[in-house]
């Protein structure tokens, strides 16, 4: 699980300053992706509970799934957090890595489909940086054989 956490870790240091658009996105929302409830949270990738541990801005939940095997856990926040701590799935949203032929590809994540205002505009409407960063993490995500199982369930789940 260490090689695991530490693609996790590179995908998230590549994407802790990149954001879909140049200035504040959620300020368009008002931050809509950090608000949620006592059972809304973001998906946590295998391995990264590990970094919530003694966490005083948010708490780790199991969801009512399971990924790959293994329950899927979410971060529920209390609505901020110091940004160099934000998990994985924050600093991709709004987007979705998708596994194909040709190796991964980024697509809009169906569920950002509700609270994004970006959703309308699509991959190629979110900053170029954004996306170089998105798509490097991708690489990185998919070379790692637990990561990239769990891309193809989340993926297989999504487009039920």
């Amino acid at each position: 699980m260490n090689e695991t956490l530490n693609a996790v870790q590179e995908a998230r240091a590549l994407l802790e300053n990149a954001t879909p658009l140049k200035g504040d996105c959620g300020r368009l929302c008002r931050a809509a992706c950090c608000a949620g409830d006592e059972e809304t949270g973001m998906l946590l990738f295998p391995g990264e509970e590990t970094l919530y541990e003694g966490c005083g801005f948010g708490r780790v939940v199991p969801a009512r799934y399971s990924l790959s095997g293994r329950p899927a856990l979410l971060f529920v926040c209390r609505g901020a957090c110091p940004r160099q701590d934000r998990p994985l799935a924050c600093r991709l949203f709004p987007l979705r890595i998708r596994l194909t032929r040709q190796g991964p590809e980024l697509g809009m994540d169906p569920r950002s489909a509700g609270v994004c205002p970006l959703y309308p505009s699509g991959v190629s409407g979110l900053a170029p940086a954004f996306r170089d960063s998105a798509a490097q993490a991708a690489r990185i995500l998919t070379a790692d054989p637990v990561c990239r199982r769990f891309l193809q369930e989340l993926d297989r789940q999504l487009t039920l």
